[in-house]
């Protein structure tokens, strides 16, 4: 896994590609939820080859929800593979970085960078982003690896693309999961 300007050591964040995203159980799966797996592990499984170090981030919501802990829809997807070594760090607001343990985890990798997919763009995703570039972190998004639900004013991929030039715009290195994996 290589990419201009990213440095080798700089892990691979999973965040919020939960059970509940995917299931159809209480809201309609993400867009292009097949395809995100898809490249997500593709992604992943590039990440562990080359020795990057890969962790998951898991929304524990509020009683009643259906990402609350214990709840179905909680889990990491399955189908992702997350290996027994890989670490999940739970969050119960949209930055990831709100949970100190998964900052300190991310400095502890001393790479000064992360890459970023998951769920949802205009939620997690966008909040992580954001909550990396403030404590300094170099901050790559595959760009083909996060997505969302259609909203009222915008379908899902029209989401996809304003963030994704949002992130640009920002500074964000934005690959997609082919120029990662190669082929």
């Amino acid at each position: 896994m290589s990419a201009p300007s990213l440095p080798d050591n700089a892990p691979l964040i999973v965040i919020d590609l939960q059970t509940g995203m995917f299931d159809g159980v209480h809201e309609p799966p993400i867009h292009d939820a097949p395809g995100i797996v898809e490249r997500t592990k593709a992604v992943i499984d590039c990440a562990r080859r080359g020795g990057r170090k890969v962790a998951f981030i898991r929304h524990d919501g509020p009683d009643g929800d259906p990402l609350a802990p214990d709840e179905p829809g909680w889990p990491v997807w399955p189908a992702l593979g997350q290996a027994a070594d890989e670490p999940t760090f739970a969050k119960s607001v949209r930055d990831a970085f709100s949970n100190p343990a998964f900052g300190d985890w991310v400095a502890g990798q001393g790479a000064g960078a992360v890459v970023l997919l998951g769920a949802q763009t205009d939620f997690c995703v966008a909040a992580t982003v954001k909550g990396a570039i403030a404590r300094g972190l170099g901050v790559t998004v595959v760009s083909d690896a996060h997505s969302t639900l259609d909203n009222a004013s915008e379908s899902a991929e029209q989401v996809i693309t304003r963030h994704n030039g949002e992130f640009a715009e920002a500074g964000v290195n934005l690959v997609t999961t082919k120029a990662l994996v190669g082929g």
